[in-house]
């Protein structure tokens, strides 16, 4: 089984050199797919952004923040998402603190699951999903990919490939997201400038050395704070540049 996984090397590595060309969320998961075809013991997931705050089922929505990959057994996602609302995904979970990728048994391993905290991996059990690997990037994304076998004999060769692949694919849809988004600031219609000044503030620079660092004079620069703050509907500047770091404005 490790022999046909490191297989895949090659074409993981053709996949991320190509990925700029993909002009659709569906393009990226599907080439993926299909650099995983000749295994046929790998398919893709999904790919999910993480809303900013854990468990905000509200935020998630199929086609904009989650993608699905046509592999998905019908009927899987439907069941999912009602369980994951009413208690929570402990795989999501790892993965938002998680640095290195991981097989979804040895989640199980690692949180100990029991009891109701299994329901997730049972759940994908029934649909045939007997195993997965799950790729944490960047603290944002999460890729998964699924297997009809165990994945316990996974190599650290496979592992780094599927991890480089994955974080391509986080990056290229990330591009996409952003390139298809209305104000270009996550919705939030924020300028460039406007953002840079709160960048500026939220490292303690005063007014008249952030205007002198952006070549502003420090009646814009106030002009600029006033209309972010309007923008992220905050009562001051500690309050904007709390908002636009929850919102990932900048890091």
């Amino acid at each position: 089984m490790s022999a046909a996984f490191d297989a895949i090397w090659a074409d993981l590595l053709a996949y991320s050199s190509q990925i700029a060309r993909c002009e659709r969320s569906s393009h990226v998961l599907d080439r993926l797919d299909e650099a995983l075809n000749d295994s046929q013991k790998l398919r893709v997931l999904s790919a999910a952004r993480f809303p900013l705050k854990s468990g905000d089922w509200d935020q998630i929505e199929l086609g904009e923040t989650v993608f699905l990959h046509k592999s998905v057994p019908n009927g899987w996602w439907r069941e999912y998402l009602g369980l994951a609302r009413l208690s929570y995904d402990p795989i999501v979970m790892l993965a938002r603190v998680s640095l290195a990728p991981f097989t979804w048994s040895e989640s199980r391993a690692m949180l100990n699951l029991v009891g109701a905290d299994r329901a997730v991996l049972e759940l994908c059990n029934k649909y045939g999903m007997r195993d997965g690997f799950t790729c944490p990037v960047g603290g944002r994304w999460m890729l998964s990919f699924w297997s009809t076998q165990s994945l316990a004999h996974i190599t650290n060769a496979t592992r780094a490939a599927l991890f480089m692949a994955a974080s391509f694919a986080a990056m290229r849809l990330e591009q996409l997201l952003k390139h298809n988004a209305v104000g270009g600031n996550k919705g939030t219609g924020l300028t460039q400038r406007e953002v840079a000044v709160l960048r500026w503030a939220s490292v303690g620079r005063r007014i008249p050395e952030t205007a002198r660092a952006l070549g502003l004079s420090e009646e814009t620069l106030r002009t600029h704070i006033k209309n972010a703050r309007e923008k992220l509907r905050t009562h001051s500047v500690a309050h904007a540049v709390a908002e636009a770091m929850r919102l990932r404005l900048f890091p």
